[in-house]
């Protein structure tokens, strides 16, 4: 304990604290011996650096229970399987610079529900790097992350019919199509109806308010 809380530049009394309110994993006992590893000093690393964002302590107690019950990478990336998404790995202090003060338990919950984020030892892996910096984009432009995420989970309901509906007409009418000739044609069609759709609403919006602003 003492050597680990060198490490960390904090105080035994900090340590044992922390231990208490469940921000570290009990160690790893051999008889009286205590042992600790790098993942409990990668974890006091991150919860200083949490502190030092502005983060409370209930607040990073609740963020270590979700990281410690969190789903397996394994599970969310489902490895394996053909995917052009690109996984990014993030410590937890990474995560609060993408979400700031959005970064809290629930919404770290409810992005593991829908299989964003998953847990590798002491690492976040988010799932895609695209929705990842989108969902900072749209934080960093006032709409709240649990907004985001509710958001998402009715796109992600549209995107697996749409993905069902063109393997079920593909498959339907040809054997010839290959994966990536599928994914090319369902993306080429998706991308220019959402483009439309967007004009046709953005145009709906416009004269809607210019019907408003008339006296």
């Amino acid at each position: 304990m003492e050597e680990l809380a060198e490490k960390a530049g904090i105080t035994v009394r900090t340590l044992r604290f922390y231990r208490e309110r469940g921000l570290i994993q009990p160690p790893r006992r051999e008889g009286r011996i205590a042992w600790y590893d790098d993942h409990h000093l990668a974890r006091l690393r991150t919860v200083t650096g949490l502190l030092e964002r502005g983060h409370t302590l209930n607040g990073i107690a609740d963020l270590a229970a979700t990281f410690d019950s969190g789903r397996d990478v394994a599970e969310v990336l489902g490895l394996g399987e053909p995917t052009e998404e690109t996984p990014v790995r993030l410590t937890p202090e990474q995560l609060a610079d993408y979400f700031q003060d959005q970064a809290t338990a629930e919404n770290l919950a409810a992005s593991m529900e829908l299989g964003y984020l998953g847990i590798d030892g002491d690492e976040i892996v988010h799932i895609s790097r695209r929705l990842l910096e989108a969902s900072s984009e749209l934080v960093r432009a006032g709409v709240p992350l649990d907004a985001v995420l509710s958001a998402g989970r009715h796109v992600r309901e549209h995107a697996d019919a749409l993905a069902d509906l063109f393997v079920r007409v593909l498959r339907a009418h040809t054997s010839q199509t290959g994966p990536d000739q599928l994914r090319t044609l369902a993306q080429a069609v998706v991308d220019a109806e959402l483009s439309m759709a967007l004009d046709r609403r953005l145009r709906d919006d416009k004269a809607a308010g210019g019907d408003h602003a008339a006296p």
